[in-house]
């Protein structure tokens, strides 16, 4: 699939829900995602190895959700964005 990028503006909360809808080629297209932000001090196994706990968030996260893109990570929080898979 290609990719574009789009800018969200920053709303308060750590969960944002993302509706895009999309004409390719005049047919239309909805597309789901979900930013979250995951702090290293909530890592499930905490580790030293942040692609551990990035992977274990990952793993562990809700089945109807593919990983869509992984963020630039700070000191405190890494931010994940998942697109919701279709039925």
């Amino acid at each position: 699939m290609s990719m574009i990028g789009i800018e969200i503006p920053k709303i308060a909360g750590e969960e944002q829900d993302i509706e895009v809808e999309v004409r390719i080629n005049g047919v239309k297209k909805n597309y789901n995602y979900r930013v979250e932000i995951f702090y290293w001090d909530n890592c499930p196994y905490p580790t030293e190895d942040r692609v551990e706990c990035i992977k274990n968030l990952i793993n562990g996260y809700d089945d109807n959700w593919d990983l869509a893109h992984i963020g630039i990570p700070n000191d405190d929080f890494i931010p994940i964005t998942f697109r919701k898979k279709r039925a």
